[in-house]
């Protein structure tokens, strides 16, 4: 399902379980627990929505994380 993202692949697959677990989940909680910054999740979110891994549903604030 991951394909490899470089370095960051750790990081991808981190987001992804996380995401499973909580769809909900936050940019800055996932910051908080893969202990990255928030910019260094926000870069590694938008490689794998620009991949089609991922997809945001919802508004920003009331909307969840799908993984395709």
């Amino acid at each position: 399902m991951v394909e490899n993202f470089g370095t960051n692949e750790k990081t991808s697959v981190q987001i992804l379980e996380l995401i499973k677990n909580n769809p909900k989940i936050t940019l800055q909680e996932i910051a908080e627990k893969t202990n990255r910054s928030k910019r260094a999740i926000e870069m590694q979110v938008k490689k794998l929505r620009e991949n089609g891994i991922l997809k945001r549903v919802g508004a920003t604030k009331n909307g969840y994380w799908e993984i395709i």
